[in-house]
């Protein structure tokens, strides 16, 4: 057993107050190191360690709380956060339409403002919720101009230019839903026709629209899927304007690989 496991194996124990039999990393995950931890009495969890599982505990809590599908909080302490360890079916088989169904109880919980109570990150990207009563200085300040000081002349003029004719593009009081914040396809675990749960939360009240074009960054869902979301008239010209700021916090943490794609949803903007 390598060091790394035996060290989680050794932590895992002290807080739960269980013996762990064995440890097994798990794949996948970029910005954290995620275990399945076997426990002696035949059970298992899944164990996350990343700086702020503080917050992802409680955000997970809220969105159970709500009635969303996602994994229970058995511990957490320090870094390390001690889930259920949720059954998913692997392969390609998705049911679109329970999917559409459990964003409509997440969406459905509306807050009295835009953002969180609390900031949260994408490893070293630092993801600001301070809350605010209207969207588009909202989107415009903590999700797109934050982006400013690391990106080079040309598209950060660019983007400067979209922040100052956002109220154009983006309504400034759309309902204030309960978002997932990184709802792309590796964070549903689907269970044959049903979706089991919501993993690795970045929780705010927004525009829903934002989890949508998260999840179309990515994949391509089916049309019946969006039409089952009733989203409003002419959500598709503003999804560009939503995947600008997972692409930038992409760009940020993995390269300039994203920069063409960030380039291209300025250009269909007009920007």
């Amino acid at each position: 057993m390598s060091w790394l496991r035996l060290l989680m194996l050794i932590r895992a124990a002290l807080l739960l107050g269980r013996e762990v039999g064995a440890v097994s990393q798990l794949s996948g995950g970029d910005l954290s190191k995620v275990f399945r931890l076997h426990l002696a009495d035949g059970g298992t969890a899944i164990a996350k360690q990343v700086p702020l599982v503080a917050v992802e505990a409680r955000m997970l809590r809220a969105l159970a709380e709500r009635g969303v599908r996602v994994p229970a909080v058995i511990a957490q302490d320090g870094d390390l956060l001690i889930m259920e360890d949720v059954v998913a079916t692997p392969g390609p088989a998705r049911s679109w339409a329970d999917l559409a169904e459990l964003l409509d109880i997440l969406h459905g919980s509306a807050g009295t403002h835009y953002g969180w109570d609390e900031d949260y990150a994408f490893g070293p990207v630092v993801i600001s919720n301070r809350p605010a009563s209207d969207w588009v200085s909202f989107w415009a300040d903590q999700r797109l101009r934050c982006h400013l000081p690391f990106l080079d002349f040309t598209l950060g003029a660019r983007i400067e230019a979209l922040c100052d004719r956002l109220g154009d593009l983006i309504p400034s009081k759309p309902v204030p839903a309960l978002l997932h914040g990184d709802l792309w396809t590796g964070n549903i675990l689907f269970d044959g026709r049903r979706v089991a749960a919501l993993v690795d939360p970045a929780c705010y009240h927004g525009d829903r629209e934002v989890d949508l074009a998260m999840l179309g960054l990515f994949d391509q869902p089916p049309a019946a899927f969006f039409e089952a979301c009733c989203l409003e008239p002419g959500w598709e010209r503003r999804q560009p304007v939503y995947r600008l700021w997972p692409l930038l916090v992409h760009l940020r943490l993995f390269g300039e690989a994203y920069a063409r794609q960030v380039g291209a949803c300025l250009g269909e903007l007009g920007f």
